[in-house]
């Protein structure tokens, strides 16, 4: 088992170069050593060398605002379109770091353009940042390097990880949706319970009559919500925080929730779709770039985010390292739909795969987008039907004394 990244900190550092110019900057490392180390090999003097303190707000730590999946995206299109524009390496990085509005994005960068300065390749750069870089990004930077097409290569990582985003988005959107509805719902409803309902009850208690079985299951309920809503809320927030802590901490937990999610209706067939759009389109930018097939399937498993979908590639690699076909690999794991193993099928016998594959890519991208509307479109009527009936049930409550009476008199 691959030994976990020590965690880095940011340093600033004032230095001289070869010919005594003064230099200064700011450098991402796991200790100071190490900070004057690679300053020393790309040819400056480290004069001072400190630990950069700290945020004390924010969620970036020492970096203040956080990198988001999205900065690496636009960061990524941001080099492919200076490559392809002839601008060269360095001063790319240079441009993208004074235009980044994110401080650690600056960070991010000047770290990179200060190792290729120091003789680093881009790919062996972006593996000191594993956070940012996954493995995939890492292997098709190398093979670009390598093949002389990193500006071509470039381009498909900027696709990819544009398109990987986007459909990210699609799914956090269909579930968000729902997920604040029930919030904003629960919230408005315990406010009516621990605040507006006693104000009924202290109006029917000069009534001298029974009160309707509703109106009484309401009351009774507003007592507890009263009484133990610390108990309420404080257990609702230890689920959630138990929940969260389980999760990031228990690989077979998360294993088990992923497996489950795919065989829930309607959001199950969602993420189905959502897992093969990624499948196709990691893969067709993998054989894209010239990758070797049983080597680009170990990156696939890593990027269609399911268990398992993962498991199923990893099970094809081993299928294509004795020498099966990938259609006939895909036809033995059994989760794959059959217009999928067909176009799989035709590309690998015309040997044109990236480019059918990138054709199922683009469908199932397509198919992931309707089923989130559609996916809005009902979820909207039906939980203004539940509002409904929860609002309006706890408002017919606290009046059916009041209709009580007026039929009495």
């Amino acid at each position: 088992m691959a030994e976990k990244a020590k965690k880095q900190d940011i340093f600033t550092w004032e230095g001289t170069d070869r010919k005594g110019g003064k230099k200064k900057g700011e450098m991402s490392s796991q200790n100071m050593s190490m900070v004057k180390a690679e300053l020393r090999k790309q040819g400056i003097n480290p004069l001072k060398v400190k630990k950069k303190p700290k945020a004390i707000f924010g969620g970036g730590g020492p970096r203040g605002k956080a990198i988001t999946p999205k900065d690496i995206s636009v960061f990524a299109r941001q080099i492919a379109v200076m490559m392809s524009s002839g601008v060269p390496l360095v001063q790319s990085f240079e441009i993208m770091a004074k235009g980044s509005d994110n401080p650690s994005m600056r960070i991010l960068i000047t770290d990179i353009k200060s190792n290729i300065e120091g003789g680093a390749t881009m790919a062996d750069s972006f593996r000191k940042h594993p956070k940012y870089f996954d493995d995939l990004t890492c292997n098709l930077i190398h093979a670009g390097e390598q093949a002389g097409i990193l500006e071509s290569l470039l381009d498909k990582i900027a696709t990819y990880k544009e398109k990987t985003e986007a459909l990210k988005s699609k799914i956090k959107k269909a579930l968000f949706y729902p997920t604040a509805v029930i919030v904003v719902a629960f919230i408005i409803t315990a406010i009516l319970l621990i605040f507006v309902i006693p104000q009924f009850e202290q109006l029917f208690s000069g009534f001298g009559a029974d009160l309707p079985a509703l109106t009484m299951m309401v009351i009774n309920l507003s007592k507890i919500f009263q009484e133990q809503w610390f108990l309420i809320f404080g257990g609702i927030g230890g689920v959630i925080y138990g929940f969260k802590t389980i999760k990031a901490k228990s690989k077979a937990f998360r294993d088990f929730l992923e497996k489950t999610s795919l065989s829930i209706p309607i959001i199950g067939n969602l993420l189905n779709k959502a897992a093969v759009a990624r499948f196709a389109r990691t893969l067709s930018t993998m054989f894209a770039a010239g990758v070797p097939l049983v080597e680009a399937m170990e990156s696939v498993a890593g990027a269609v985010g399911n268990v398992v979908y993962r498991e199923a590639v990893l099970k094809m690699r081993d299928e294509i390292s004795t020498g099966t076909s990938i259609t006939a690999s895909m036809e033995q794991v059994n989760i794959f739909p059959n217009m999928v193993i067909q176009m799989t099928s035709i590309g690998e016998e015309a040997g044109s795969l990236d480019t059918m594959l990138g054709k199922v890519a683009d469908f199932y991208e397509q198919e992931v987008d309707d089923a989130v509307d559609g996916l809005t479109s009902l979820l909207e009527p039906l939980i203004m039907a539940v509002l409904g009936v929860l609002i309006g049930g706890l408002v017919l409550a606290m009046y059916l004394p009041i209709f009580k009476m007026g039929e009495v008199i």
